[in-house]
């Protein structure tokens, strides 16, 4: 028997992998007919290690402002591509715990989808994957989705 799934969370972060992981979980909630949550995780501290010192609020109200927008845009296509519940949300903190432990745990997320990296290589290096975390310290199941690239390559 197949598992079935009740919650299942599509981390996206922006990148060009956002499309396919929404593309995916968009797939698996169809199939289980069940509730997607979309979420970012924005990194405030990101901001102000790169700026020297702290972020203003109305930085991060904008910043947050224009997240929230593009989540607005990722609910309604999974919304036009059949699915009745979706949520969105942004959170502040570190990806790597939020998305493996700390989301799951508050909304009982069962199946995580998220991209193989949105990150070059010299960014993994520096910050380590989110992803490569995630897939060693959730609490539920996680769907690693690979690029396009990548996917049609082990096809052949």
């Amino acid at each position: 028997m197949a598992q079935q799934y009740d919650n299942i969370l599509a981390p996206v972060d922006g990148s060009k992998a956002t499309d396919p992981v929404l593309d995916k979980a968009i797939e698996v909630a169809k199939l289980n007919d069940t509730h997607l949550d979309i979420l970012n995780v924005l990194e405030v501290n990101q901001f102000s290690d790169t700026y020297g010192g702290a972020v203003s609020g109305d930085v991060i109200y904008k910043l947050s402002e224009d997240v929230q927008n593009q989540l607005e845009k990722l609910k309604k296509k999974a919304e036009d591509a059949g699915l009745s519940s979706v949520s969105i949300h942004v959170r502040f903190g570190n990806p790597k715990p939020v998305i493996a432990r700390e989301f799951p745990a508050d909304h009982n997320t069962q199946l995580i989808v998220i991209g193989s990296t949105g990150l070059s290589a010299v960014e993994r290096l520096m910050v380590g994957s989110v992803t490569n975390y995630v897939s060693r310290a959730a609490i539920c199941d996680v769907l690693i989705v690979k690029p396009q690239e990548l996917a049609k390559l082990s096809k052949k």
